[in-house]
Formats: C-alpha cells, structure tokens, sequence
C-alpha cells in the first residue's frame, strides 16, 4: 500500500532522514520507535507533504505522491493525527469533524457520526462543546475521529497516547485495535513499548534519521540488548 524507498528530507540545510525505507502492507499495522528526535516525526511529514523529500520516492497505491500537496494525498487516503492533536479549538466536536467529512476513497461503509462514535462515546456526549474545553483525552479522540471523517485507507498516528491519563490511553489503543480489526492499515508512533508490540505487525526502530532495525510478530528479535541500544530501555 505504501512504500518509502530510500527517502532524504531537510530542514533547510539540516539533513533529518538518510535513506530511510519503509513499507505498510494493507491491513498490516506499523509501529515506528524510537528516542526523541530520530525522525519519526519527520517520517510521517514526509509521506504527508508538510516536507517534501528531497530525494527517493513515496509511492501509495502504485502512486507517486511525494510531489502531490498535501491536501492531495490526504484525499488519496491517508488521514493524519498529528501530534500535539491540532483540533480546531473554536469550532465544537460536530463542527471539527464536518469540517472534514467526505468519502474520497469511496468506501462502501463510510465513516459517520454514529461509527465514530461506538469509538469513543465521550465525543457524542460532548458533541456541541468547542474542542478548546475538551479534556486532553476527548481531544485526541476528536483528532483521531477527524482524521477517519476523511475515510482513510491509511492512518497515520503520532504519539496518540502522549501525555494522556492511563484510563484514557486504554479507550486509545482499544479503538486502534478496533480499527486494525476492521482492516485498517496503521502507522503509529508512541513511547508505549508494550502496547506498540501487542497492535503491531512489524516494529521498526529509527535512530539518527535512519531505519537500523526491524522485525515481524512475534518480534523474536526485540531483545533487551535492542531496547537497551536504540530505546534506552
């Protein structure tokens, strides 16, 4: 479904990807670790447009999409939940996720309120409240609810859980397994080890702004030396 092949991307003149290559099969869910500031980030940036590569390809569904802008890939389907959220703070949870809604990809049973809502009950019940008074759990939700509003293929997640009480990353990673369930193909970034190995199907570890290590369930290979050298755990 996607395929990165030996991408380079800058900051001006600061190179923050070497090479990297990565693939998500469909249905297949990817966990991409690593300490703060290896290019995860950057990664997720690159397939998205937000910064172009300056060499290698990008290509979804047999597409070259590493010039398109990135409102363009979006509608190709991949839908993104940034980190840090993004939501529109102004604009109530009905508003935030009618902002977005359409079915670019043609899907046979497209997300709408009611689907987004068996996810996370809690946006139903805050549906006219502006995002800004949400909690930073349901603004993650909201995130992650808006970024299905588009009917993705593809969805990227960087570090969903961050900074949210353990009550409601487990509401999080009970709707990413839900969705994975469901046949979505899955990107994601987070710091939760455990979690990222129990949803995944191939953990991918990036240091220095290069992929150095990678391996398929049940990631026989992920052993303490591993954590230890690329994780610090």
């Amino acid at each position: 479904m996607l395929d990165l092949s030996a991408i380079e991307t800058f900051y001006g003149n600061a190179q923050a990807l070497f090479g990297v290559s990565l693939t998500i099969g469909r249905g297949e869910v990817v966990a991409l670790m690593g300490r703060n500031g290896m290019g995860k980030t950057t990664v997720i940036r690159s397939i998205m447009g937000l910064t172009p590569v300056r060499s290698g390809t990008v290509t979804f569904e047999g597409r070259d999409i590493a010039s398109l802008p990135s409102f363009k890939i979006a509608r190709l389907g991949i839908g993104l939940v940034p980190e840090g959220r993004q939501i529109f703070p102004a604009l109530s949870v009905r508003e935030n996720l009618m902002a977005v809604a359409a079915n670019y990809t043609g899907s046979s049973n497209p997300y709408t309120f009611d689907r987004v809502f068996s996810l996370f009950p809690r946006l139903q019940e805050r549906f006219e409240q502006p995002g800004r008074d949400l909690s930073g759990g349901e603004q993650q939700m909201l995130a992650i609810a808006r970024a299905l509003m588009i009917n993705p293929t593809l969805l990227l997640l960087d570090e969903p859980t961050e900074g949210l009480a353990p009550i409601l990353c487990v509401e999080i990673w009970e709707a990413l397994m839900s969705l994975k369930d469901k046949g979505m193909s899955i990107l994601v970034i987070d710091k939760n080890i455990k979690k990222l190995q129990d949803i995944s199907n191939r953990c991918v570890i990036m240091e220095k702004g290069r992929v150095v290590w990678s391996d398929d369930y049940p990631f026989t290979d992920f052993t303490r030396q591993v954590k230890m050298r690329y994780l610090g755990l």
